[in-house]
């Protein structure tokens, strides 16, 4: 076997690897490990930490996030590690995203796909992800809409890589995660405008 063909082996495997880490859903597994309801059939019916949060509190949230953000930013240190080309990383991101949003393990059924994002973006170059995470924090406390935060910071992503990180790869690969977003939070974009969406509740998050 010639060197190019290992090394396409190498990154078509990792692509797979992240798409299936990625499929680990952490807010179903917590719930189940704590013995709670299944995000998947209650509040908003979104296997993440902030229908988690509504519904059994920050413990089992927390839990949650930080599953969610491991799974975006292990494939990423993986890809570097091998010293993957940009293409392929950039696509590993995409991939591992891809999976919390579809994921194979749970009937495709995932959720919306920021907190997964943030540890992408960490994976890929922390300072991407600390900019997306003062972002959200920054709008969730002007407004107090998790939607709304995710929907700012996962639109000047792309503007954050092209000035952090300017590779035509990572622009584009953030931008593609950026446009399936949005597109996931569809029905959180109507409910704002209509003055319908839930605002964060701040009671939740006292310790």
């Amino acid at each position: 076997m010639t060197d190019s063909n290992t090394l396409m082996i190498v990154n078509i495997s990792m692509v797979l690897i992240a798409y299936l880490i990625g499929s680990i859903s952490s807010a179903v597994i917590v719930c189940k490990m704590m013995r709670l309801a299944d995000p998947r059939t209650h509040g908003s019916n979104n296997p993440g930490a902030t229908n988690v949060l509504r519904l059994h509190g920050k413990k089992a949230a927390l839990l949650t996030l930080t599953g969610d953000v491991f799974k975006g930013v292990l494939p990423l240190l993986i890809a570097h590690l091998i010293k993957a080309p940009e293409p392929v990383i950039a696509l590993t991101g995409i991939v591992a995203f891809t999976g919390h949003l579809y994921p194979v393990f749970f009937s495709f059924q995932g959720g919306k796909g920021v907190a997964t994002l943030i540890g992408v973006l960490l994976g890929l170059y922390w300072p991407l992800g600390l900019a997306f995470t003062g972002t959200w924090l920054l709008v969730a406390i002007l407004f107090r809409y998790s939607s709304l935060s995710s929907l700012v910071a996962s639109v000047l992503t792309p503007i954050y890589t092209a000035i952090l990180l300017p590779s035509a790869w990572y622009i584009a690969g953030n931008s593609v995660m950026t446009i399936i977003l949005i597109w996931r939070h569809r029905s959180n974009i109507k409910k704002l405008i209509a003055g319908t969406e839930d605002k964060i509740d701040t009671n939740k998050l006292k310790l």
